[in-house]
């Protein structure tokens, strides 16, 4: 496991939102999943995705495979409201403050607005979608939930949060003309493309692992 996050460091993301410890150890991928619990299969899974595959078409999952991307995707949504929303508006702020003759207020107003789009999509998530998956998974009998909701609602609901950070980014890097301050921008810029990636990982557990499998099991307890 050590040798693959050497190969990519962006799998220290991963491990943090399974809750696993970075000290990994001279552990394989197989004795780590064991030690914690997980499925192997789950878990290369989603490392392929951080590693740039694609994922795995019409592969069943345990519920008790679910339960668990249902935690690691709310350990996201920590994440994203309490580490990297305040730092990249601290960078802005900063700039901002910096360079009080640039005109980077709208930049702070247009990613406070996307990321009230992003925690509207997150409370969503947190709110509605995953207790219906809990109750789903947890739940012999279902067809009283999903009279008022179903993985089919959730994916027509569900859209790509992470979209908007490229426009961000293009304003900062095309149009902004910020000097010096090369340390600070840098910053913005490496959370601003960990932030999109991370949420584009998101959108592929969830339109790839979690809407299909939720779809296989009602559809399983309608036939």
């Amino acid at each position: 496991m050590a040798d693959q996050i050497d190969s990519n460091p962006k799998l220290l993301l991963m491990l943090q939102h399974f809750n696993i410890d970075f000290r990994v150890s001279d552990l394989t991928v197989s004795q780590l999943c064991q030690q914690y619990d997980i499925s192997e299969s789950l878990f290369v899974d989603i490392a392929n995705l951080y590693n740039g595959f694609g994922a795995k078409k019409n592969h069943t999952y345990t519920k008790k495979d679910l339960l668990q991307v249902i935690d690691f995707l709310k350990n996201t949504h920590h994440y994203y409201r309490s580490d990297m929303y305040p730092q990249i508006n601290s960078y802005i702020h900063q700039l901002q403050e910096n360079h009080p003759e640039v005109e980077l207020r709208l930049i702070e107003k247009f990613f406070n607005e996307y990321f009230t789009e992003v925690k509207e999509h997150l409370d969503y998530e947190d709110d509605i979608a995953f207790p219906y998956f809990i109750k789903l998974l947890k739940e012999n009998n279902t067809n009283e939930a999903r009279e008022l909701y179903s993985s089919k609602e959730y994916s027509d609901h569900h859209t790509d949060i992470e979209l908007k950070l490229h426009d961000l980014k293009n304003l900062l890097l095309k149009y902004v003309k910020v000097d010096n301050d090369f340390d600070l921008r840098r910053k913005l810029f490496f959370a601003l493309y960990e932030l999109e990636y991370d949420l584009y990982i998101h959108s592929l557990i969830e339109e790839s692992i979690l809407i299909p499998s939720g779809l296989q099991i009602e559809d399983k307890e309608n036939a």
